[in-house]
């Protein structure tokens, strides 16, 4: 009964991930796209769906979470944890050395999730190996 709710779980976090980039994809193409850039309430509306996604994504991540064994949910939590730490460094260590006039060259804000996801597969890879 375990794995059954476990695919359940893992086929609707996939579902909810999918949709979530695909209005997140919505919200930035779109004024570019799909409508003309100065339509700003086409534009909210893409945020906001995209925000209200995000919502739906988390709680799928809740239950995705509830409904692993213990194991994959320590070794899901250390990732994130790893995860969560790297990003908080090194995003204020960022902000503090451009607020300080120290970096030269803007780094795109994508690089920050970009980065964080590297972290997060490395450190669910460490965790499955730790724990084999």
């Amino acid at each position: 009964m375990q794995a059954q709710s476990e695919i359940k779980a893992s086929v609707r976090l996939v579902l909810w991930t999918l949709a979530w980039a695909g209005t997140l994809a919505v919200a930035k193409f779109g004024p570019r796209l799909l409508w003309d850039a100065p339509e700003r309430g086409a534009s909210w509306v893409a945020v906001v769906v995209n925000l209200t996604v995000g919502l739906g994504w988390i709680l799928a991540f809740t239950r995705f979470l509830s409904a692993v064994d213990e194991l994959q949910r320590k070794i899901m939590q250390d990732a994130l944890a790893a995860t969560l730490g790297v990003g908080w460094v090194l995003g204020f260590s960022y902000a503090v050395a451009d607020a300080a006039s120290l970096v030269t060259r803007d780094v795109d804000i994508a690089v920050l999730p970009a980065l964080m996801g590297v972290v997060f597969m490395i450190a669910f890879v460490v965790g499955k190996i730790r724990y084999r």
